[in-house]
């Protein structure tokens, strides 16, 4: 398990104190990339269906309305806009503003972490991370990815499963 120190982020700071099992799995970085999810299961040699992405929607009626909530998905697929809202409660849903979702987690678009955020929103992880003993997830910068249990996960966010990807 990684513990706090120099190059901690929030969502590993966190982790450790709750005293959850992580690895950290850095690599390096292109500047011109913007896929960054891709680019890290490419990076670490990690199926795609593992590495999962964090993106945040808001969310339109029901008993959700104006919520934002993070949905965890697989790289190798989409976020179901519809799926992630039926899962709160909403009717509908948006992809929030990448300003709105830096300023809400305290990370920037393409490292946005689900675990340490600034302000804690409401999780939803994608079913199709049962499938795997482990999963990695942003580390709260780009170039750097958390391995940990979907379980983990979870118990990390506060979160709940969901049927919320396709395509994976």
């Amino acid at each position: 398990m990684a513990k706090r120190g120099q190059g901690a982020t929030p969502a590993t700071t966190a982790l450790a104190d709750a005293g959850i099992r992580f690895i950290e799995r850095a690599y390096e970085h292109d500047p011109a990339e913007t896929d960054f999810g891709r680019e890290a299961a490419e990076a670490l040699g990690v199926a795609p269906e593992r590495v999962l992405k964090t993106l945040l929607a808001e969310i339109g009626g029901g008993s959700a309305d104006g919520a934002l909530v993070v949905g965890v998905v697989p790289v190798s697929g989409l976020l179901d806009l519809k799926a992630l809202a039926a899962a709160v409660g909403g009717k509908r849903a948006q992809m929030a503003a990448p300003a709105l979702a830096e300023r809400k987690t305290g990370y920037v678009v393409g490292g946005i972490s689900p675990i340490g955020q600034r302000t804690r929103l409401r999780t939803v992880l994608d079913e199709s991370a049962r499938d795997h003993v482990t999963i990695l997830v942003s580390g709260g910068r780009r170039g750097l990815d958390i391995e940990l249990a979907p379980e983990d996960l979870l118990v990390a966010t506060g979160g709940e499963w969901g049927r919320i990807g396709r395509g994976a």
